[in-house]
């Protein structure tokens, strides 16, 4: 018997790519096109109390807000939202009625859970279906769930969720969680699946399932093309193929790939999803995805070294993004080494009335080589490359700070090479201290290009020349003269380090003067 429901939750989920802006028409043909391929339960976005009213996004400041979205023709499809609990007041929450949104999903961390269950059952008592989704089920001891589930009987809702948030769900920890709940839920309750893609389990754990033996009624979420945080989630499209093969079931996937080709791929190319390592470590490590995110874009550290400092989380720290406390993290990490300034007389020395050339990996340090090896001629000029070795011009020394770039970098090069301490390597010319380079910009707090200069000014340089220091444009084949130093991030982590480096570099100004020879996209 087919007992399989699918909840499309694109506008939701997916929201967290885009920053919920799909677009009024955007959105309302994603309605239309999840209606005609017959999915049974469509969410529409979040009702939350930390927005204002705006069309063109799926996060919605009220309930009758939520309800423009809703196509004329429902064609008696089940159309929800979701709160997360504590940010949506449930007396500004109306009597469900027949044109209100049928069901309410409420999303709740274990810490918040006796509160979240007396706002569920608020929901309940409203008349909407109530979905009960306990976020990060694997957070939860064996005891503690069934005691949930205990819980959840005396307010019967419509279904009762295993959300595996960080994707780090295996197969026999599905099985474990489904039987519990299989075996002590009361039967008029439905059970559903929320999953993410981190270590590519999303397909195979709603597979397994499709095949569990039992009578209840299953919903699992899905989201058009995977779109989601991170790694993504569990593939409409393509499961609702795999339940027209398997069980019998009459969707239509062709209305979700009109959708993919027309909508949803100029969102995957301006902000991506979909597996990658930083993903995969925090669903090792069943951690809050966003962590690996935000190391993975600082582009200084190895995944190695991200693996160091996710060993350093405290427990009670994992489930919940805490950006002030990772940050503190990384720069206790960073400096976790003292730095030796045995040859900083010797290079005070060096410079002292000299003009500084920076040469950055930036494509028109490539572009315009010959008026960069021009310059460099000049008596009074002494040259020095940032986080890789010029091939035009043999620098006086090499500025590393990061870590990827030292690895590329020829050995018989060290000499010659200025690093900063979080780097612990042996036989350099000069090592300085990481911490103390830092500036207040976010972003760019550790950009080698921006450390570089802060530590010249401690050498009370005077004058200072960039060259390929150009910016960060959103096609990362652009950024750089040699393409094996391109790395793929954000649109919206490069607009905020070109930010930050304008204004860095407008601080520094102040106490050296900085000139450009070559072009740049920063002002």
């Amino acid at each position: 018997m087919n007992n399989i429901k699918v909840l499309d939750c694109t506008l939701r989920d997916g929201g967290y790519c885009n920053q919920w802006r799909f677009g009024n028409k955007n959105a309302k043909k994603i309605l239309r096109s999840l209606v005609e391929a017959d999915i049974d339960i469509i969410e529409c976005g979040f009702i939350t109390k930390k927005v204002e009213y705006d069309s063109d996004i799926t996060k919605y400041p009220s309930v009758k807000d939520a309800e423009r979205m809703l196509p004329l023709e429902q064609n008696t499809k089940m159309f929800v939202c979701m709160i997360n609990y504590g940010e949506f007041p449930l007396e500004d929450i109306p009597e469900c009625d027949d044109v209100t949104i049928d069901g309410i999903r409420v999303a709740f961390h274990k810490k918040d859970m006796l509160g979240a269950l007396e706002f569920c059952k608020g929901i309940k008592e409203k008349g909407y279906k109530l979905f009960m989704q306990p976020m990060v089920s694997l957070n939860y001891s064996d005891q503690e769930f069934l005691n949930l589930i205990q819980l959840t009987n005396e307010i019967s809702p419509y279904a009762f969720y295993i959300v595996d948030s960080f994707g780090a769900m295996k197969r026999k920890d599905l099985i474990h969680l489904f039987y519990m709940a299989d075996n002590n839920l009361s039967e008029s309750i439905q059970i559903g699946f929320h999953s993410h893609n981190n270590m590519q389990l999303a397909y195979s754990n709603a597979q397994v399932l499709v095949e569990m033996p039992t009578r209840r009624n299953l919903v699992i979420d899905s989201c058009i093309f995977g779109m989601g945080r991170g790694a993504g989630n569990l593939n409409t499209e393509i499961f609702i193929g795999y339940l027209n093969d398997t069980i019998g079931s009459c969707y239509f996937v062709e209305p979700l790939l009109v959708v993919i080709d027309e909508i949803l791929n100029i969102f995957y190319k301006e902000n991506y999803w979909g597996y990658s390592l930083s993903n995969y470590l925090s669903a090792f490590y069943n951690i809050h995805p966003n962590y690996a995110g935000y190391l993975d874009d600082k582009k200084t550290l190895t995944f190695e070294k991200i693996n160091e400092i996710f060993d350093m989380i405290d427990d009670n720290k994992k489930f919940y993004f805490d950006k002030e406390y990772i940050e503190t993290l990384y720069l206790q990490y960073m400096s976790r080494e003292m730095a030796e300034n045995k040859g900083i007389v010797e290079f005070r020395e060096k410079v002292k009335g000299k003009k500084v050339l920076l040469i950055a990996p930036g494509a028109s340090a490539e572009k315009e080589k010959d008026k960069l090896q021009a310059f460099a001629t000049q008596e009074d000029v002494v040259t020095i490359s940032v986080n890789f070795e010029y091939p035009h011009i043999d620098t006086d020394y090499i500025f590393v700070s990061n870590l990827r770039r030292f690895q590329m970098l020829d050995k018989s090069k060290k000499e010659k090479c200025i690093v900063t301490s979080n780097l612990s390597a042996e036989g350099m010319f000069l090592e300085v201290e990481y911490k103390d380079l830092l500036n207040d910009f976010e972003m760019v707090r550790d950009n080698a290009g921006l450390m570089v200069i802060k530590f010249l000014i401690g050498c009370e340089v005077d004058e200072i020349y960039l060259a390929g220091f150009d910016g960060y444009s959103h096609d990362y084949q652009k950024n750089y003269g040699d393409a094996k130093m391109a790395f793929v991030i954000r649109n919206e982590a490069l607009d905020a380090m070109n930010k930050g480096v304008s204004l860095a570099l407008k601080e520094f100004s102040k106490n050296v003067k900085i000139s450009y020879l070559t072009e740049r996209r920063h002002n």
